[in-house]
């Protein structure tokens, strides 16, 4: 729903700022698109596989990848000595002893890191390839938790740093002790914000080539830089920037900033066509996405506010810890510096403290998220305004209006340098109050309390940045760092327009779109200046930084596409329109200031001349010799613009971190189940101050989209890890996000205060509703319970303990699996069973203790052989779900108490995992000359095998040990053991990929 409607302004044709459906979608809709994996490919393209670490932590003692290389079709292996042959570590944000490369060299730091790449004809054979390779590995303590990596005693991730704290800065800006020490009131609040990620429809695509003659890269991905990290990956190449091409298709099936994260595989897959001597492609599967490509930052925060009596809040201390995971890998860590300068939102709070420190975990490095920085802000500050009313007994919006920027006071420097461009906070709030009809919510919630419902309205003000300083991010350098490196700021856009002998327009921009619409508002933008229809206008969005016009802030980040993307398009175009005005007063001998283009004509205001627009461009082209003086010909023209108020931070590290901030102002009514703890949104409003809106409709998606990912943190999606680095949200049935069922219809209002820094006064949009939904709807869930603690996501189960609801006991025949906890961390599903076999106890033992018994009994396994007293290698197969892999097993038999019991026990790895697992064996005789078998068995698995998701895994594993005693049975003419009805059903479910 949408209550905004814009007015033609004068002397505009209505092309800005008109509800212009999309050019793009008619193509993509009929499933014309062309993605990366679209495009043809060279001949002799060999198809590759990533070889990827099933443990969190452990030293690289051997990678052999001759097996792998000796199988038919396979053509090369790239692996961490080419790379440090060929290659150098990614350049690193702080100054740290860490490195950072392509492919593990040393250790590996977290399950997913890349470890070689299988080249071969066919992906298919690329794959079977991965586990033919050879890896022993020394496992290592894992840090997982923030809180406990931090710690003194820690296991280290890079021994170098000496330290998983690899970053540490200090702020203060005004008089925050006095204000502290005067205050009437302090509320502190600790926070955290988990890990989520985005999760577009394409996963990362790669091309590369290698041209030995040159010593060059030519690279194709569907990145959405190339800005600074073209040079990051140049440089990981060791190869000027001139001699790594990167290039981008005209589609990409959405990002929402992760694909910047495919950056490490651009360098990687360069290295792998080196190595192969042919052109190398590979494109991701959503298994590997999921598990290795990247996620926003968790962190944790305390935060504490100086409040007088009324709710004014004269300070804050800000105490941040961000977890980027196992290497600061570039950006970061911009997470904390991108929202640096805007630290106090939307507020007129002067005084503050701040402490930074970046940790590494041995979890996915992080990388940009939608919002980047924004939601782990927001969900600190509104948070602790909510609890300042709760604790004060006050209006939370009464709270939230006396702390706002006031009227009439913009620009407004904000403490930590942020220069707030235009506004009126107190106004829009005001709009959305009444248009967004919160008395009729408020009323509602009165009813439902009345009626015993639990139900809750929580608000949320957030400003917007867009267009980021390219210096934010040296502020994790400290003054003295920084003048030695030298100054950096600004914000270079560039935009190409030419027009051709016919009067066809052609642009290009230097930024690749995700599905934005970028095409159809250049298209628009460029309407307007020169009074062409839309369909004569062609617009490149496809980048190549071997001929286009670029720089080291081009791209598709930070909401730049309006502001200065489009901005630059608008100043292109003026370029033309003047030089055609110049060219056009001199055929008519008046003055160049009254040539008007509109309707596809040029014209002479207040006369009767006029000519088609095509025949006046075209004599650029046919007939340069009767141009004025001074006109070049051929019309093409590129504009760079950059502006001056981002300047890089200065000696008080004060930071201008973004051009433009729009504003936001939120609020929701939720009702909470009080059976099941289900969230339900009953209504949401969200106001939205972008600037000017140069097309509404593309606002609306982009604000319709990011409340849709927003609503996705709040209530559903986490990145989870076991204590020992596993991860465990590899699918999405277990990383859940919303679909159209479950994301309701937002109220949109707009306001239109125009920037005076942009030249078509408009501002980002794209990412707003990702920094405030989520702290929103949690503030209503806060009031609805009447809680002071809220941690995302709020997931019924979630909820169901904070309103204090036990849950019930398991369904009978489940009643056994019990998670415990595994040796060096982690949690283990254990159970326990029992099964009847003819003959003695130590006939059964004997049985057991056969070569030939064991390798029958073992599900899936190909090959059994002898390396020791009761112990082998084998050669096994084993399926959960979608994933089969082959592992390289060690099985032994220890603790033998002939005939009593004994333990049964195996571990292995595989190029899609590790497993370990073992069974304590106990035998006791019974009537009739038979023995009763019973086992308790403990099971780990990692990796990629671990990533299909946890009840997959649960029923998987005991289906798989119960097949080893069910085969035994079988072998010595007995029953198989009696399983529950809930067993055999979960056994046959998981079991369709599981058997050998």
């Amino acid at each position: 729903m949408n209550a905004f409607e814009p007015a033609l302004r004068e002397g505009q044709s209505g092309q800005i700022g008109r509800r212009q459906p999309r050019i793009e979608d008619d193509a993509l809709l009929q499933g014309r698109g062309r993605y990366a994996d679209d495009l043809a490919v060279a001949p002799g393209t060999l198809h590759a596989a990533v070889l990827r670490s099933p443990h969190a932590h452990a030293r690289l003692v051997d990678l052999d990848a001759s097996p792998a290389l000796a199988m038919p079709g396979v053509h090369a292996v790239l692996t961490g000595e080419d790379v440090k042959r060929w290659a150098r570590p990614f350049p690193v944000g702080v100054r740290q002893p860490m490195e950072h490369w392509c492919l593990a060299v040393d250790k590996v730091r977290y399950v997913g890191e890349p470890l070689a790449v299988v080249m071969a004809e066919s992906r298919y054979l690329a794959e079977d390839a991965l586990d033919a390779i050879r890896v022993d590995y020394q496992t290592l303590p894992v840090a997982v938790d923030t809180e406990a990596a931090i710690a003194a005693d820690a296991p280290l991730l890079h021994e170098a740093v000496g330290s998983n704290v690899v970053s540490e800065r200090h702020f203060r800006y005004g008089d925050p002790e006095q204000a502290f020490a005067e205050a009437e009131h302090r509320v502190a609040l600790k926070v955290r914000v988990p890990r989520s990620s985005c999760t577009p429809m394409e996963c990362y695509v790669v091309l590369a080539e290698y041209d030995p003659a040159s010593a060059s890269y030519d690279v194709l991905a569907n990145f959405q830089g190339p800005y600074a990290l073209h040079t990051v990956m140049a440089r990981a190449l060791n190869v000027p920037g001139n001699r790594f091409r990167l290039r981008t298709p005209p589609d990409s099936g959405g990002s929402f900033g992760i694909k910047q994260g495919v950056f490490p595989y651009v360098v990687m897959m360069g290295l792998a066509a080196r190595k192969a001597g042919a052109p190398v492609k590979w494109v991701e599967d959503r298994l590997e996405h999921l598990q290795g490509a990247s996620s926003a930052t968790n962190r944790m925060t305390e935060i504490e506010a100086a409040v007088t009596r009324d709710g004014r809040v004269t300070a804050l201390r800000w105490d941040q810890v961000d977890d980027c995971g196992a290497y600061l890998r570039a950006p970061e860590p911009a997470t904390f510096y991108r929202m640096h300068g805007n630290l106090t939102g939307a507020y007129a709070i002067r005084h503050l403290v701040v402490r930074n420190r970046v940790a590494l975990t041995n979890k996915t490095p992080t990388g940009l998220n939608r919002g980047f920085g924004g939601p782990q802000i927001y969900f600190a500050l509104e948070r602790l305004m909510q609890r300042i009313a709760v604790e004060l007994d006050l209006d939370p919006l009464e709270v939230i209006r006396r702390n706002l920027v006031p009227s009439g006071s913009f620009p407004y420097r904000a403490a930590a340098g942020a220069l707030l461009d235009s506004g009126d906070y107190p106004a829009a709030v005001e709009q959305g109050i009444h248009e967004g009809g919160l008395e009729e919510l408020l009323a509602h919630r009165e009813t439902a309390r009345r009626e015993g419902r639990l139900y809750g309205i929580g608000y949320t003000v957030a400003v917007e940045p867009s267009i980021s300083n390219m210096g934010y991010i040296t502020t994790a350098m400290t003054p003295e760092e920084r003048r030695k490196a030298g100054p950096k700021n600004g914000a270079v856009s560039t935009a190409t327009i030419s027009v051709g002998p016919l009067g066809d327009v052609s642009a290009h921009v230097s930024s690749t779109p995700q599905g934005q619409g970028h095409r159809t508002v250049v298209a628009q933008v460029i309407a307007e200046v020169l009074g062409v229809p839309l369909e004569s206008i062609s617009v490149n969005v496809e980048l190549d930084t071997g001929k286009d016009a670029w720089s080291i802030a081009s791209g598709n980040y930070s909401s730049r596409f309006s502001g200065a993307v489009a901005g630059a398009v608008y100043q292109a175009a003026v370029k033309v329109r003047d030089r055609l005005a110049g060219i056009a007063a001199a055929q008519w001998q008046v003055e160049a200031s009254r040539i008007r283009f509109a309707e596809g004509q040029v014209i002479v205001n207040d006369s009767e001349l006029s000519m088609p627009f095509g025949r006046l461009a075209g004599a650029t082209h046919w007939a340069p010799g009767t141009l004025p003086e001074g006109e070049p010909g051929g019309l093409r023209e590129t504009a760079f613009w950059s502006p001056p108020q981002l300047e890089a931070p200065d000696d008080d590290d004060r930071i201008n971190s973004s051009l433009c901030y729009g504003f936001i102002f939120d609020y929701c009514g939720v009702e909470v189940n009080r059976i099941t703890g289900q969230v339900r949104l009953d209504r949401y409003v969200t106001l939205h101050d972008a600037g000017r809106l140069l097309n509404p409709d593309l606002v609306d998606g982009q604000v319709r989209g990011a409340f849709a990912q927003g609503l996705g943190a709040a209530l559903m999606e986490e990145f989870t890890y076991g204590d020992d680095g596993s991860f465990q949200s590899g699918t999405f049935a277990d990383y859940l996000v919303p679909t159209s069922v479950e994301v309701p219809e937002p109220l949109i209002l707009h306001r239109e205060t125009p920037s005076p820094f942009t030249p078509l006064g408009a501002k980002g949009v794209g990412e707003g509703n990702n920094m405030s939904t989520p702290v929103c709807i949690a503030n209503a869930v806060a009031d609805a319970l009447g809680i002071a603690d809220i941690e995302l996501p709020l997931t019924p189960s979630k909820v169901r303990t904070l309103i204090g609801i036990e849950e019930p006991a398991r369904p009978q025949g489940v009643g056994e699996d019990q998670t415990a906890p595994a040796a060096g961390g982690g949690s283990r599903l254990t159970a326990s069973d029992s099964v009847t076999l003819p003959g003695s106890p130590q006939g059964v033992f004997d049985t057991l203790l056969d070569p030939e018994t064991l390798q029958a009994i073992i599900p899936g396994c190909h090959a059994l052989e002898l390396t020791g007293e009761n112990a082998y290698r084998a050669d096994v197969t084993v399926g959960v779900g979608m994933i089969r892999a082959r592992f390289d097993a060690r099985v032994a038999l220890s603790d033998l108490d002939p005939p009593h019991g004994l333990r049964l026990s195996g571990a292995g790895t595989s190029a899609m995992g590790s497993a370990e697992g073992s069974a304590q064996i106990r035998l006791t005789e019974v009537e009739g000359g038979q023995t009763r078998l019973d086992y308790d068995y403990d099971a780990a698995v990692g990796g990629k095998v671990a990533s299909v998701g946890g009840r997959m895994l649960q029923s998987a594993s005991r289906m798989i040990i119960g097949q080893i005693f069910a085969r035994l049975a079988q072998r010595m003419g007995g029953a198989a053991p009696r399983l529950s009805l809930w067993q055999r059903l979960k056994g046959l479910f998981a079991g369709r990929g599981g058997r050998s």
